[in-house]
């Protein structure tokens, strides 16, 4: 069996609280191999979408051991997390966190800024994801011209612009109707199948039906994995 893309050993989250701590996440350990298309589920709370945060490098306040792609993420300086991070993983969110004030192109080309690339080949990139998504016809419309689904398109576009190894979607559907939901975990399931590692918060066990495995996290404890 390969390397894990992801490990983590003895991860845990609290919070000081009058008299001790509380507890968000507890002793969690987690591998997550290439290629996996992992769900977190569990109720309000259970510290799905912090666990979610600590993955995806957002969230630096927390104890235990975390290894990327091989890389200790735990023992990293903040900018060396900054580029492993922009490197490696792609984010969706249910809030689709568009520029309002640029065009989809515009918004798709954002990620790319922090590369070293000339703008013919931006363009090019560019193009390739409006095409792969079926966004041409709307590249120069802003975000408040789209459907909830298409913006969230884009949303999922822009986080693969970059080729990240990992996509971390926190309830990508929470805010789309069912057919657009169904369209937007096809578009998962698709880019899992090209490669892609895939790890989703829901609550919806249609969306869970779409991924290899199911990780129940509940009060901060993982319930199997």
């Amino acid at each position: 069996m390969p390397s894990p893309l992801i490990s983590l050993r003895n991860v845990e989250k609290s919070y000081p609280l009058a008299g001790g701590r509380a507890w968000v996440l507890r002793r969690i350990d987690l591998d997550i191999q290439p290629g996996e298309f992992v769900t977190l589920m569990g109720p309000s709370g259970a510290g799905k979408s912090t666990l979610l945060s600590i993955l995806g490098m957002l969230d630096v306040d927390w104890t235990g051991e975390y290894l990327l792609d091989g890389q200790a993420v735990h023992a990293m300086k903040p900018k060396a997390r900054g580029e492993l991070s922009r490197r490696t993983i792609g984010f969706v969110f249910q809030q689709y966190h568009l520029l309002d004030n640029l065009t989809v192109a515009e918004n798709l080309e954002v990620p790319l800024s922090y590369r070293d690339l000339k703008r013919g080949e931006r363009e090019a990139l560019v193009g390739d994801m409006l095409d792969r998504f079926q966004l041409v016809g709307k590249k120069d419309l802003f975000p408040s011209q789209l459907s909830g689904g298409q913006q969230q398109l884009v949303g999922i576009a822009r986080a693969l612009i970059a080729n990240p190894k990992v996509l971390l979607a926190d309830e990508p559907t929470g805010n789309l109707h069912s057919q657009q939901a169904k369209q937007i975990m096809e578009v998962f399931q698709g880019l899992n199948r090209d490669g892609t590692t895939i790890i989703q918060v829901t609550h919806s066990e249609a969306n869970a039906a779409y991924g290899h495995r199911v990780i129940q996290l509940a009060d901060g404890w993982l319930q199997g994995a």
